[in-house]
């Protein structure tokens, strides 16, 4: 006994026989839903890749940075890990923390540390930085918000479209059979079908790459966190405001005795 072949999609002929009964505005809308299906594909595969790489990237970044005990290590080697954003977030605070080492040093015991204020200015970098990683990684997205919310409304457009037509047209006949209806009708389905084809795809894919993208988010915050950690401990001076007066002090005795000829 053999089982019957599974018979493929459209095999049946259904969706030809329903868009060539289409009216025009019906096709109007089914090449709206194109375009948008288009889009909506276009976005789907450039962001697959994009959050694929910046996962791989990042896993790599991660290993290398917390094999380092100086947070400025990878940015001295001149290490690079394109797609990474904790990356471009690292770079950007390392370049900043750069700049006030070198124009607002702030010398203890032989040690190059910088100031509060300089420290302040380098969070900044850090948490502009999250938020540029975090509107690229959100970039497209409201395309396939579109789809997913837009495709079975404008599908339901022209279905309404074309079941209005269909009646009119056999009102306007005196033929209300099913025959003469159910051309009309079938055409005017196609619309929703073509709208909810386009919408499915877009919302399992959107669902997806949100939750990635709220978890790549929040990866970095807590690297920001933990950045920042670091370079505190090692690169900003804390001293207690009594210590700073007193190393003031003594800098400026050292330096009025050495200017002093009758002192020295």
């Amino acid at each position: 006994m053999s089982l019957p072949l599974p018979t493929p999609l459209f095999a049946s002929g259904a969706l030809q026989f329903a868009f060539q009964k289409a009216t025009p505005e019906g096709k109007l809308t089914i090449g709206v839903l194109l375009i948008v299906s288009l889009f909506s594909w276009t976005v789907i595969i450039t962001k697959v890749r994009q959050l694929y790489r910046a996962r791989k990237m990042a896993k790599k970044f991660f290993a290398a940075y917390r094999g380092t005990r100086d947070p400025l290590e990878i940015f001295r080697k001149k290490q690079e890990f394109d797609g990474a954003p904790a990356n471009e977030v690292y770079h950007t605070g390392a370049e900043e923390l750069d700049y006030h080492l070198k124009n607002n040093p702030v010398k203890i015991k032989g040690q190059t540390k910088v100031s509060h204020a300089s420290f302040d200015a380098v969070r900044v970098a850090l948490e502009r930085a999250v938020s540029a990683e975090s509107l690229g990684l959100e970039k497209g997205m409201i395309v396939l918000s579109t789809a997913v919310a837009g495709g079975p409304f404008i599908g339901l457009l022209g279905t309404v479209w074309g079941v209005m037509e269909t009646f009119s047209g056999v009102a306007r006949a005196n033929a209300a059979s099913l025959t003469a209806m159910a051309p009309g009708v079938a055409g005017a389905l196609i619309a929703t079908v073509i709208g909810l084809m386009v919408a499915i795809p877009a919302m399992f894919a959107y669902n997806f790459m949100i939750t990635t993208i709220r978890a790549i988010t929040q990866e970095l915050d807590n690297f920001v966190t933990e950045y920042a950690t670091q370079i505190e401990h090692q690169y900003v001076d804390n001293r207690s405001l009594a210590d700073e007066i007193t190393d003031a002090m003594k800098k400026q005795s050292e330096s009025a005795y050495t200017s002093d000829p009758l002192l020295s």
